[in-house]
């Protein structure tokens, strides 16, 4: 779903020295909905996150006054703010630098800005579940389901039974939390649940959904909560059986 159902669409900060390539991103980007700003130096860009809030940052690694880890150690002194990395360099030692002090992806150039795009809405769902969805109805208006999730902790509490969760499974079930009833579709919950919903096949959803559902029927037997939708994907039962 475009970022255009929200009431305000994400603000994502470019930073990229290369115009060019800027400018692709930034067009792929406002293409999707979001509100871009870009800096091409790392200075500018910790200015620009001083001045106002982001809900994520592109990051290119090789700035002409620091480097792109440089600045995500500074920033992650003060903010957990989404960041994906970008770079020239596909080593596996710098990916996992990257990835060691705080960026959520890292993407090697040369790549496509409507991948870049795809990969910024998964983060984004991921850090921020409702924030390019519309608001869901009042949990007094559709009837509170036996289902808490803790966002702090990540945990799930089901009739009250704390759930061991994978993070996929952890995932699944909060998008299917925040919105009872709504069906998702598998290329939805690939996006939701996993770090490469692109690389992602759909029948690794089917799967996580059949784990996750034992769980929940280990929890409290005799009730199946995920609903099956033949040809479409799943969905939260919206009327429970009473406790």
């Amino acid at each position: 779903m475009s970022p255009n159902s929200a009431a305000m669409p994400a603000r994502i900060l470019v930073v990229e020295d290369e115009p060019s390539i800027c400018e692709n991103i930034v067009y792929a980007l406002e293409a999707d909905g979001f509100a871009v700003e870009t800096a091409g130096t790392g200075f500018q860009a910790l200015e620009a996150l001083r001045a106002g809030a982001f809900q994520l940052v592109i990051l290119d690694v090789g700035l002409p006054d620091m480097t792109g880890f440089e600045v995500c150690k500074t920033l992650r002194q003060s903010s957990q703010t989404p960041l994906i990395f970008l770079t020239a360099r596909s080593s596996e030692v710098d990916r996992v630098v990257g990835l060691e002090i705080g960026g959520d992806d890292y993407v090697v150039k040369p790549f496509s800005p409507r991948e870049l795009a795809a990969r910024a809405r998964a983060i984004l769902r991921r850090a921020r579940p409702d924030a390019l969805e519309p608001e869901a109805a009042p949990a007094a208006a559709r009837g509170a389901p036996p289902l808490v999730v803790d966002e702090t902790r990540c945990q799930v509490t089901y009739y009250g039974v704390p759930l061991a969760l994978t993070r996929y499974e952890f995932r699944l079930l909060r998008a299917f939390a925040a919105h009872p009833g709504r069906v998702f579709s598998r290329e939805q919950l690939m996006e939701r649940a996993s770090e490469e919903p692109d690389a992602s096949m759909e029948r690794t959803v089917d799967t996580h959904i059949k784990t996750l559902r034992a769980r929940l029927r280990e929890a409290r037997p005799g009730i199946d909560p995920i609903v099956t939708h033949r040809g479409m994907g799943y969905s939260l039962l919206e009327t429970w059986p009473a406790s």
